[in-house]
């Protein structure tokens, strides 16, 4: 009997070992495992979402600084980082449909969405799917609206269905650095190169669906932080406030696409300036 108890004691030592701060954890969704890392405790989390052929190691400046305050969660989307890579369409759905798999696991009720570049949209279709779990969302350079026109959009993914699509990638990413430094671009590169090709082509293909871009409502706080560039479109803040009522907006001027790397200490203040004034995950 004695030895049973033992047993039992080691295994639940070893449950728990595996849920520390930080440790790798994996959620399943649809049989395909999804990485995820879980920081502090709590029922309500902030949950960072990273961009394009990226990973939750581009929060690696942001989770020491905001865990201080709440319960943060950092996954890899489907296809990225360490989840699995499986051959099937890389919508934003699957991406939401991540997340809540995530959160279940995690068993977070409520969330506050940080989504980078396409983790904007995701983030987006994440409250769409699963209003009663979204909290707020916050915008890091990232749009909710389609660029250019559908030709454009065309013949720029035509770049990276064909076999040069590494220098493509290295193209594109080079023109969005600002003056992020060399072992973070490394990184930021790194990351493009590990993606598969199918993943990164059929997760731009879903970024320009039309249907993700309507005009229905965010009816919870939005707080967007853009890096003032011609990019944008001059009625920018417009748009946004029309989507989103209760809108809180930052242009930054001199940073790149991957600011919150850029700018850690400023974007980290800046968001706990936000979630303090709504009066989120206290």
């Amino acid at each position: 009997m004695r030895t049973i108890f033992l047993v039992i004691t080691l295994l639940l030592a070893s449950t728990a070992a595996l849920a520390a701060d930080g440790e790798s954890q994996y959620a399943k969704l649809d049989g395909a495992k999804i990485h995820y890392k879980s920081y502090g405790k709590g029922s309500d989390a902030l949950v960072l979402v990273h961009g394009w052929t990226c990973n939750l190691d581009n929060w690696r400046d942001q989770i020491p600084d905001l865990a201080k305050r709440n319960r943060v969660i950092a996954l890899d989307l489907p296809g990225h980082g360490q989840s699995d890579k499986p051959q099937l369409a890389y919508t934003m759905d699957l991406f939401a449909n991540a997340i809540d798999a995530v959160l279940r696991d995690a068993k977070v009720d409520h969330a506050v969405l940080v989504g980078h570049s396409m983790g904007t949209p995701v983030a987006r279709q994440f409250y769409r799917k699963y209003p009663q779990k979204t909290l707020a969302i916050v915008i890091v350079d990232g749009g909710l609206r389609l660029f250019g026109t559908k030709e454009m959009r065309e013949q720029y993914l035509s770049y990276f269905r064909g076999p040069k699509y590494k220098e493509a990638g290295a193209q594109m990413f080079s023109q969005m650095m600002g003056t992020l430094p060399a072992a973070e671009q490394e990184r930021v590169k790194t990351s493009f190169s590990n993606t598969p090709q199918y993943v990164l082509v059929s997760a731009m293909e879903s970024m320009g669906d039309e249907s993700l871009y309507g005009p229905d409502k965010i009816n919870v706080p939005v707080f967007a932080i853009l890096a003032k560039s011609p990019f944008w479109q001059p009625d920018t803040e417009q748009f946004l406030r029309g989507l989103a009522p209760d809108l809180e907006l930052q242009w930054w001027e001199g940073v790149g696409h991957f600011l919150m790397m850029e700018k850690p200490k400023q974007f980290n203040d800046a968001v706990i300036a936000f979630l303090n004034k709504k009066n989120l995950l206290k």
